[in-house]
């Protein structure tokens, strides 16, 4: 009985649950590429988001957690679901035009404001810094690029980052109440991408193999980061993560080597390098 009662309790460290949503983060959309050829790439986006939405409503019937909040909690969720759907509209948008290491690097950029927030020492000033030397050079690589996949890559980044601000507020309180707000937020997210995305995802509904296909992004890029996020977001201040969160380029890069076969150059491999020793220096503050 003490047995079962201490594996009920097993703590799991939150830098699992962040190295899990970092990998799917870029997985899901590596194959969200492979689609691109079948499906209008907003399509993809919508069929991500409403997959997404529809396990979430099925798993927690997230709308008790709408109702049952208060005024303000609500428009939290409708800005964080808003962002979601926009997020994952440029996201795509940048994706189908630039590398996906090149896009993973700029999304980064975006959240080292966050993370110099939290950096009151030099080590982790120092640290911040080769995340940034790393993440510019893995950007610069790639300057030759389509200008219009940079306009997305940039916007995608801002939102992320706002991403990041919302998510740790519907986390506060741990648990699982952080993941039915996040179901609930996903909601609103279908709505705001529906009307830029539902025409392209038509097409996909005169295949069983692309619409299971479309459902398998949604799980690998919406369900299972976004779930993993929360729950290491409800264990980490908002500047450790924002600066963990530097690992995404080289997450990126090397899921598209592999995936999409976008071999990195040299300089793309130091940049990685760069930020794997920034976070390696990282050190999380006592408070």
């Amino acid at each position: 009985m003490q047995q079962v009662k201490s594996a009920e309790h097993i703590h799991v460290s939150p830098y699992v649950y962040f190295v899990v949503s970092a990998i799917f983060h870029y997985l899901g959309p590596a194959f969200a590429v492979l689609l691109f050829a079948h499906v209008g790439v907003l399509g993809v986006a919508w069929l991500r988001i409403a997959s997404a939405a529809l396990i979430f409503a099925a798993w927690r019937r997230p709308w008790r957690a709408f109702l049952g909040g208060s005024w303000r909690r609500r428009r939290l969720l409708m800005a964080l679901g808003v962002t979601l759907g926009l997020m994952n509209a440029c996201f795509y948008l940048a994706i189908a035009r630039l590398p996906l290491g090149t896009v993973g690097a700029i999304e980064f950029l975006g959240e080292i404001a966050l993370a110099a927030l939290g950096a009151r020492t030099r080590r982790n000033a120092l640290a911040l810094a080769l995340a940034i030397g790393g993440g510019a050079l893995l950007a610069d690589v790639r300057l030759g690029g389509e200008p219009l996949g940079f306009v997305f890559a940039f916007a995608n980044a801002a939102l992320f980052m706002l991403y990041v601000v919302l998510g740790h507020r519907i986390a506060q309180d741990g648990g699982s109440a952080g993941i039915d707000r996040l179901g609930a937020a996903m909601l609103f997210a279908l709505c705001a991408i529906t009307p830029l995305g539902l025409g392209e995802a038509l097409p996909a509904f005169t295949s069983a193999q692309l619409v299971l296909a479309g459902v398998g992004v949604g799980v690998c890029s919406s369900v299972i980061p976004y779930v993993t996020d929360q729950l290491a977001m409800a264990q980490l201040p908002r500047a450790t993560f924002a600066l963990l969160l530097s690992l995404l380029p080289a997450v990126a890069t090397i899921i598209g080597a592999v995936v999409l076969l976008q071999i990195p150059a040299p300089a793309e491999i130091a940049g990685i390098a760069l930020i794997m020793i920034g976070v390696a220096a990282h050190q999380e503050s006592a408070a």
